[in-house]
């Protein structure tokens, strides 16, 4: 029998936030639909909603005809629904089998009937090509991808009716990709209902066929794929297109001297790495997953071991052997891994933006001047649009995007003299992406030198004054923003043109 779910007039309301606002429209099963929207836009917490993580304010789900009121994610899942959670919600100390049957272990004479789930858990596993997978392996041991798999495992062994994925490719390959929605299409087939967030067009395109757009709580519009171009998805969401978000960037053309440079450096990582940034000036990094423009930046930060090389500051040579001495000296680094290296999870987010320069709020004894913290957090949460009902809220609580924003705001209390901003838009959307481009363009505006690593080629180009590209470990090109283009850049990128540089 076919499927369907129905979310009729959907409203849930936080201290401060209308998160839904009359969320209204129907799935039916054998689609797969997008859910598409800036953060903070409504998209997870609807999916928490129909896990029974929250409750709704006001509205009701209908499934197959019956009104539903999941007080739990148990009762969801008894229900046939699984909502797969870009944290994953498995446990690592278990094995895969453990896993995938946890909450309806098989017994036998009253024992856990391991052989049996070792069997079925094989079975799964196969089915979608997932051989590797070995049943009795503890899934801690596993790679992010396979624990993801295991995850959607868990789902199919539950053969669950509705099966929702919360962001599920931010930490895979372009090949686990391609195994990810090889299963959906497969679930797909079996005529699930399929319900998948992402930022990622690339993704919205090969895998959905509805799109539901989100803005500010509401639905937009459902949609269907194949009907409306990229642009006007865009639109929906941000009520502007695409182009338009470099073309009215603040650029800075008024750059200053040298304020760092690289000669010859060589860490475990990279080889003879040379380049030099002025005040006011973007420079972008770009390169292949690998490369090592990440490890480039750890070094300079002082947390990679440099072992030949020089780096300068104005002119004088620097020898940072810690984060906090690059920091003393000037440099600021946005890290990659936002949730792993940059927020303070269990802190508000005042402590996250003043961390770094709470010294300076306290006296010579060491009592806080708690007003002058709390006029700081303010500004910046006012500076930087940071949505959040107030500074105490946890940091956890806010959107990607909006926790991104804390991370930059606590490193420009440093006022640094180079930024360092390592994928600073990964796992944000396009509204939220175009706030990010005006505040780094600002910021050099203000004399910062400023770095930016980026996967994404529009992103690099759009932003950079210069491109240096990264192969295997050394600098392989160089490119001046007139003359960067995608096929540019990955020419460099993947063919040994080592030494080619741009005239600045």
């Amino acid at each position: 029998m076919d499927t369907y779910v129905e979310f009729k007039h959907i409203s849930k309301y936080f201290p401060g936030v209308k998160a839904l606002d009359d969320i209204c429209f129907k799935a039916e099963s054998g689609e797969v639909y997008a859910f598409l929207g800036e953060n903070g836009a409504g998209k997870s917490t609807l999916l928490k909603i129909l896990n029974g993580d929250y409750q709704p304010d006001e509205g009701e789900y209908i499934i197959d005809g019956q009104a539903r009121h999941f007080s739990s994610p148990q009762e969801a899942i008894a229900a046939g629904v699984s909502v797969i959670y870009q944290e994953r919600q498995i446990l690592m100390e278990m094995t895969v089998a453990e896993n995938v049957f946890l909450g309806s272990w098989i017994k036998k004479n009253g024992m856990v009937d391991f052989e049996t789930m070792n069997r079925r858990t094989k079975e799964i596993a196969g089915r979608f090509g997932l051989h590797s997978i070995e049943p009795d392996a503890k899934v801690g041991t596993l790679s992010i991808a396979h624990q993801q798999m295991v995850e959607i495992m868990k789902a199919v062994n539950r053969d669950s009716r509705i099966i929702a994925f919360d962001e599920p490719t931010a930490s895979l390959s372009d090949n686990e990709i391609e195994i990810l929605f090889r299963i959906i299409r497969e679930l797909q087939a079996e005529k699930k209902i399929i319900f998948y967030v992402s930022h990622r067009m690339n993704e919205i395109e090969q895998i959905a066929q509805k799109v539901v757009v989100f803005k500010d709580g509401k639905t937009v519009d459902l949609v269907e794929r194949d009907k409306v171009s990229n642009d006007e998805l865009i639109r929906m969401m941000v009520g502007r297109p695409l182009g338009s978000i470099f073309d009215s960037l603040p650029r800075n053309t008024d750059f200053g001297e040298t304020v760092l440079e690289v000669k010859n450096l060589t860490t475990a990582f990279v080889k003879d790495i040379s380049f030099q940034i002025r005040r006011g000036e973007i420079l972008g990094f770009s390169g292949l997953v690998g490369s090592g423009r990440t490890e480039i930046m750890r070094a300079i930060f002082g947390v990679d071991k440099v072992l030949s090389g020089e780096i300068l500051m104005d002119g004088k040579t620097i020898s940072p052997r810690s984060p906090k001495q690059a920091v003393d000296l000037g440099i600021a680094l946005v890290p990659e891994d936002r949730k792993e290296q940059g927020i303070l999870p269990n802190i508000s987010v005042r402590g996250n933006i003043t961390v770094s320069v709470l010294r300076s709020y306290c006296n010579r004894l060491g009592v806080l001047n708690e007003a002058g913290e709390q006029e700081t957090a303010d500004g910046d949460i006012k500076k930087f649009n940071i949505k959040t009902p107030d500074s105490e809220k946890l940091i956890a609580q806010l959107s990607g995007g909006n926790q991104q924003k804390v991370i930059l705001a606590r490193w420009l209390e440093t006022k640094p003299k180079v930024l360092i901003l390592d994928e600073p838009t990964k796992g944000i959307d396009v509204g939220a992406k175009s706030e990010f481009y005006k505040i780094i363009c600002e910021c050099a505006r203000d004399g910062i030198a400023v770095i930016v690593i980026s996967s994404e080629l529009p992103e690099i180009i759009g932003l950079s004054d210069r491109v240096i590209v990264v192969r295997e470990g050394r600098i392989s090109g160089e490119i001046l923003r007139t003359d960067a283009t995608e096929e540019h850049i990955l020419a460099y990128a993947m063919t040994d043109k080592t030494g080619e540089r741009a005239v600045v």
